[in-house]
C-alpha cells in the first residue's frame, strides 16, 4: 500500500544552487515532491543549498519517434566519448527543446540513479520504447557493449523514420491534392453554380443535359452541405480510428494496401525494407533468432508481415531453417530468400540481411521519386476533366445561346 501511494504523489523539477563539503560552488535538478524533499536529499549528499526554485511546468508536445532516435544518437555519442551515464542523460533532458522529453529523461535518470538497470528503466515507458528497443539495450548492458548497440540502435531508428517519412510523403501528396480539390468543387457548387442557375432560367429555353446534371448536383450540395461535409469528415475519422484500434480492420486494410497499384509495391518494399534492417540489428546484438523474431514482425510496420513472422518463429523453433519457414510464407522477394540462404551457409545473415535492406531502402527512394513525377500529370489531368467538365456545362447554354442570336 506504501508503494502504491507513494506513486501516486506529484513530483516536480527543483533548480537548487549550493556548496558542497569542500566549499564548491554546485547547482542541479533534482526531482521531489517539494523543497523540504529536496534540502533532505541534498544534506544527504553534503550539499548546502542555498537557492531552490520550483521549475515552471511548460506544455509538452507528442513526443514522436524522431524525438527518441535523436535522443538515442546522442547518448550513444555521449556514451562513446566517455561521458557518464547519468551526466549524458541530464545534458540530453536539458539542450532538448521539448518538455515532455525532458521530462521522460528526467524520469529514465531518476530510476538509474536509484539502482536500476537502464533497460529495466526504459521497459517502465513501453509507450516510447518497444521490446526490441529494451532488448538491445539489455543485450548492450550485459556484453559491456552498450555504446556500440546504443550507435547500432540509434541507426536503425533513423533508416527506419527515413523510410517511413517517404511513404507517408508519397500517400500524402496525392491525398491533399484530392482534398483540395474537393473543397474547390464544393465551392464551385455551393457558390458558382447557383449564379448560372439564375442567369439560365431568365433565359426560358431548354438547357442541355450536361447542364441539367451540374444544376441538379449543386441543388444537393446547396441543401445538403453539411450533410456531405459531416458524412465525409466523420466517416474518414471514424474510420481511420478504426484502423488504429480494430485488428480485423487494420489486417483488412494492410491487405488492401499490398494489392494497391503501383502504391502496393512501395509498401510492400519499405516492409521488406524495415523487416530485414530489424533481424540484422538484432542478430548484430547477438539476440538468438527466435527470441528476436518477437519484435521483427512489429517493426515491419504491416500485420501481414506480423502474422507471417508468428508462423516463421513457430517453424524455426522446430527446428526448420531460416530461409525455408521465410519461403513457406510466400511474401518475401527470392532476392532475400537466397541472400538469407547464403547468410545462413556462411554464418553471416546479419551482414546479408543489412544489405538487402539496404538495397530495398533504395528501391524505396527510387520509387518515392518515380511516383512524385508520375503522379502530378495524373492528378493534373483528373483534375483538370473534372473542373473542365463543370465549366463547359455551365458554359454550353451560352454557347447555344450565341449560336440561335447569330
Amino acid at each position: 500500500m506504501a508503494t502504491a501511494t507513494s506513486k501516486n504523489i506529484k513530483e516536480f523539477v527543483f533548480e537548487w544552487e549550493g556548496k558542497d563539503r569542500n566549499g564548491k560552488q554546485v547547482r542541479g535538478e533534482t526531482r521531489a515532491a517539494g523543497e523540504n524533499q529536496v534540502q533532505a536529499s541534498l544534506r544527504r549528499q553534503g550539499v548546502l543549498a542555498s537557492k531552490i526554485k520550483k521549475r515552471k511546468s511548460r506544455a509538452g508536445k507528442r513526443i514522436r519517434p524522431r524525438d527518441l532516435a535523436i535522443f538515442t544518437r546522442q547518448l550513444a555519442t555521449m556514451m562513446k566519448a566517455g561521458v557518464p551515464l547519468l551526466q549524458a542523460f541530464d545534458i540530453v533532458g536539458r539542450g532538448n527543446p521539448n518538455p515532455s522529453v525532458t521530462k521522460l529523461l528526467n524520469d529514465i535518470r531518476t530510476d538509474v540513479e536509484t539502482g536500476t538497470s537502464l533497460s529495466a528503466a526504459f521497459r517502465k515507458f513501453p509507450m516510447y520504447f518497444d521490446n526490441l528497443y529494451c532488448n538491445l539495450v539489455e543485450a548492450g548492458e550485459a556484453a559491456g557493449i552498450l555504446e556500440q548497440l546504443l550507435d547500432r540502435l540509434a541507426t536503425y531508428m533513423e533508416k527506419t523514420e527515413a523510410i517511413k517519412s517517404k511513404i507517408k510523403s508519397a500517400l500524402m501528396y496525392p491525398i491533399a491534392v484530392l482534398v483540395v480539390a474537393f473543397v474547390v468543387i464544393a465551392v464551385i457548387m455551393i457558390f458558382v453554380v447557383p449564379t448560372f442557375k439564375q442567369v439560365f432560367t431568365s433565359f426560358g429555353a431548354n438547357l442541355p443535359a450536361p447542364t441539367l446534371v451540374v444544376i441538379a448536383i449543386s441543388e444537393y450540395f446547396v441543401k445538403y452541405w453539411w450533410l456531405i461535409f459531416g458524412v465525409l469528415g466523420g466517416g474518414v475519422y471514424f474510420f481511420m480510428q478504426a484502423w488504429k484500434r480494430n485488428e480485423k480492420v487494420q489486417h483488412f486494410m494492410d491487405r488492401v494496401m499490398l494489392k494497391m497499384p503501383i502504391f502496393g509495391v512501395l509498401v510492400d518494399k519499405s516492409c521488406v525494407a524495415r523487416w530485414t534492417r530489424t533481424l540484422a540489428t538484432m542478430f548484430a546484438a547477438g539476440v538468438p533468432l527466435v527470441e528476436a523474431l518477437d519484435s521483427v514482425g512489429g517493426a515491419s510496420g504491416n500485420s501481414v508481415y506480423e502474422i507471417a513472422t508468428e508462423k516463421i518463429q513457430q517453424e524455426v523453433s522446430t527446428g526448420t531453417s531460416l530461409t525455408a519457414a521465410m519461403g513457406n510464407a510466400n511474401i518475401f522477394p527470392s532476392m532475400v530468400l537466397q541472400m538469407c540462404a547464403i547468410g545462413e551457409e556462411s554464418g553471416s545473415i546479419d551482414h546479408m540481411l543489412s544489405k538487402a535492406a539496404d538495397f530495398y531502402e533504395a528501391e524505396v527512394d527510387e520509387m518515392v521519386a518515380g511516383l512524385s513525377s508520375l503522379m502530378e500529370p495524373i492528378i493534373i489531368v483528373v483534375l483538370g476533366v473534372i473542373i473542365g467538365g463543370i465549366v463547359v456545362s455551365m458554359y454550353l447554354p451560352i454557347f447555344k445561346l450565341g449560336a440561335v442570336v447569330g
